[in-house]
């Protein structure tokens, strides 16, 4: 094989790979999958070949030809640091130890390069699954690991390929019930603070926010909508920024539990707390020490991380029955910042008839 005709890197198949070394195909074989009869010399000639043209071994494929299990799966989360990653990681690390089976967990940070960087470490190390909340939609990149029998499922975001199970809540019905309790107490101007719109759950609480006030006879507000906000100091800054509006919100919808953490640093910082109303999508761990306690759409959060790796041990286990999607009921928790009346509230008359 020429220079000029070898495979582009990372694209190369196992063909390539001997036609290079000038081995035969059963040959790289044993070599790739670490089986024994084949010479230190010719081992290295195929080493050299694999380095030379990026070639990526799918062991999934391996493992499934094989019949090999390693009592491994992978997570792959958005960030370990941030709570609701966390506790859906401890309910899937606690399912695991029932089975004997081992987690390998990373963070994406949102980073499709770095996503499918790790999850090509977790498939190298031969794990029998995987548990992906995916940077976007498209996962069309990991259709060869699927099509070679590695069980995927996504976790709280919906995914768009059907080859894939997943455990999700209702964001679009949630921001929406949300709203539509602030639009209750009397709000009109209702701020929405988000991440990236890139991503999957964002995306799908700015479309729940806007049918919420819709759904009220409230003209959305673009000047009103903040998204790309990833850290609690970007989300602070951008509240003080719509405070200073000549129409400031007078309500609060935050997307993300870190997002509230900086709708409340402002809101302190301006003396507002008891002023303008919030309300927040995923619980925090101080939400109730706060004054006044952080209203809040609570998720399931030991429910999402327990469907997820049910449904992956259950395809471990042979289940060959049709992808589902499974959504997770949230319930919005009253505790009285998103209970901060507006200045459309309606007042009861509650004199004796």
């Amino acid at each position: 094989m020429t220079p000029s005709s070898r495979a582009v890197p990372g694209r190369s198949t196992m063909q390539d790979v001997a036609a290079l070394a000038g081995v035969s195909l059963k040959s790289v074989s044993r070599v790739v999958n670490e089986e024994p009869g084949v010479s230190p010399a010719l081992a290295e000639r195929v080493r050299r070949a694999v380095a030379e043209l990026g070639y990526r071994h799918n062991l999934a494929a391996s493992n499934l030809r094989r019949g090999r299990h390693t009592g491994a799966i992978g997570m792959l989360v958005q960030d370990l640091s941030n709570g609701f990653c966390a506790e859906a990681l401890r309910a899937v690390e606690d399912r695991a130890r029932e089975r004997g089976v081992v987690v390998m967990a990373a963070s994406s940070d949102e980073d499709g390069p770095r996503e499918r960087e790790v999850v090509a470490g977790l498939v190298a190390r031969r794990v029998d699954g995987l548990l992906l909340m995916p940077t976007s939609r498209d996962l069309g990149w990991l259709t060869p690991e699927i099509e070679a029998g590695l069980p995927v499922v996504s976790v709280d975001r919906r995914p768009a390929v059907p080859e894939v199970d997943a455990v999700v809540v209702d964001n679009q019905g949630a921001s929406a019930e949300a709203v539509g309790h602030l639009v209750a107490h009397g709000h009109r101007r209702i701020a929405f603070l988000g991440d990236i719109a890139g991503i999957i759950t964002a995306a799908e609480r700015l479309d729940g926010y806007r049918a919420g006030l819709r759904a009220n006879g409230v003209v959305p507000d673009p000047a009103l909508e903040l998204t790309g906000l990833r850290s609690r100091e970007a989300a602070r800054d951008g509240v003080l920024r719509l405070l200073d509006l000549p129409r400031p919100p007078t309500a609060l919808f935050a997307a993300r539990n870190v997002i509230s953490e900086g709708a409340v640093m402002a809101l302190q910082q301006r003396g507002l707390t008891h002023e303008v109303a919030l309300v927040g999508f995923d619980d925090l761990a101080v939400a109730e020490m706060l004054d006044p306690a952080i209203t809040v759409v609570s998720q399931d959060t030991h429910a999402i991380g327990t469907r997820a790796i049910d449904l992956l041990l259950r395809r471990l286990d042979g289940d060959t029955s049709p992808p589902r999607t499974e959504v997770v009921p949230t319930r919005l928790v009253r505790r009285g910042s998103g209970e901060i009346p507006g200045p459309h509230q309606v007042r009861q008359d509650t004199r004796p008839a």
